[in-house]
């Protein structure tokens, strides 16, 4: 079936279509990923976009009930140059057009994704369409310009309805490892997964969620925490009342600014307990000390993007997705900028000098990415038992 992709300013992309047959519409963004599409399709972060690949071959390894993020698409459309006709993994349940379809998301392929992204990168973020029903080209830029996007809150769409306990046993945050790799204490499942077993937790934490990616809960679930997660419009008092060592704050979709309630809530609670964020969470967490967010023209979103730690010299390629920053000039003074990524000079990472409070812009559990980042865990982990022994 053919398929139309529509921009604001006007610029038509035409293709053929796959996934849900429908029209879709939200603001486009591209991902430099080579990898992980099923991933970036399920990550809650992008709820409310269209996304484009711009690796030339995506659908080639198909998808798995493994490598999601979340319950399902999040992605509103999709589009790739050339969707693989073969699936060829041993870890495969099915291919991407059917899933797509499935979960009512409509792609297109035979994009220039090139000519795409060359010219979202010069004119910036702008809403669009991609239709399968629709061919008129003015049609289609009108359903594009009438999309919402800025200022809509996208959380309540993807957060928790409920608190609840993570993985408990720690069944679902087993690490995928290789087999016949030393790991004689490891089990598969029917599918030839491998996986190892999950250490007992040692602290409790408490996880507000704004769009919160399974990854991260994994991660913390392997590094010693007990977690419960926690509805983004939960106040401080209902947080505090749980009474755990800590608490994490979500990667997320949207605008920062439009998350009145939640930077309230974070606020009251910077310097009662230890606190980490990622993504939505370290911009949550600015505002909340202070400080201000702005639009990137046409945001970070990709696993290959440098980021410098200012206290060490290190540099790690990190994972990231997200189309605001953090005003470094509206930090107050006892805010320090730890990290920037070595793109652009935007600020990757603070942390506040007094509380044990800090957050990092870009993804340290990866999926998909590189592991570089993967420390902030242990990092984390350790600051919590250092605040527990001193009474904090």
């Amino acid at each position: 079936m053919t398929a139309i992709l529509a921009l604001e300013d006007g610029r038509i992309f035409r293709g053929e279509g796959f996934g849900a047959i429908g029209t879709a519409t939200g603001e486009i963004c591209f991902n430099t990923s080579m990898t992980g599409y099923q991933e970036i399709l399920t990550d809650p972060s992008y709820r409310g976009q269209i996304v484009a690949m711009t690796y030339p071959e995506i659908g080639n390894y198909g998808v798995n009930e493994v490598d999601v993020e979340s319950g399902g698409p999040q992605v509103r459309g999709f589009v790739v140059e050339a969707l693989s006709p073969v699936v060829s993994s041993w870890r495969a349940d099915g291919n991407l057009a059917d899933y797509l379809a499935k979960s009512g998301i409509p792609a297109i392929q035979g994009v220039d994704t090139r000519a795409l992204t060359r010219h979202l990168r010069t004119r910036g973020a702008m809403l669009a369409c991609v239709s399968t029903v629709i061919s008129d080209e003015a049609e289609a830029v009108r359903a594009a310009r009438e999309a919402a996007y800025e200022g809509v809150d996208f959380v309540k769409e993807v957060t928790t309805g409920d608190v609840v306990g993570w993985d408990a046993a720690g069944m679902a945050s087993r690490e995928w490892v290789l087999r016949n790799a030393g790991n004689g204490d490891a089990v598969g499942d029917a599918r030839g997964n491998v996986f190892a077993p999950t250490a007992p937790p040692v602290h409790t934490l408490a996880a507000m969620d704004f769009g919160m990616k399974t990854n991260i809960l994994r991660l913390l679930r392997r590094h010693g925490f007990e977690v419960t997660v926690v509805p983004a419009r939960a106040s401080a008092a209902e947080v505090l009342a749980l009474g755990t060592d800590a608490v994490f704050l979500s990667n997320g979709p949207g605008d920062p600014e439009a998350l009145d309630y939640a930077r309230e809530t974070v606020r009251e609670i910077v310097g009662e307990k230890p606190m980490f964020g990622i993504c939505l969470g370290h911009q949550i967490l600015a505002l909340a000390l202070g400080g201000k967010t702005f639009k990137l023209k046409f945001g970070h979103r990709g696993a290959n993007q440098p980021v410098k730690d200012l206290r060490s010299g290190q540099i790690a390629i990190t994972s990231q997705n997200h189309g605001y920053a953090v005003d470094p000039d509206s930090l107050p003074d006892d805010v320090e900028i730890t990290h920037i990524n070595l793109n652009d000079g935007t600020v990757a990472g603070l942390r506040h000098k007094t509380h044990p409070a800090f957050s990092v812009q870009y993804h340290p559990e990866a999926s998909p990415g590189p592991h570089d980042a993967g420390y902030f865990f242990s990092e984390f982990a350790k600051e919590v038992a250092a605040c527990k022994g001193s009474g904090v």
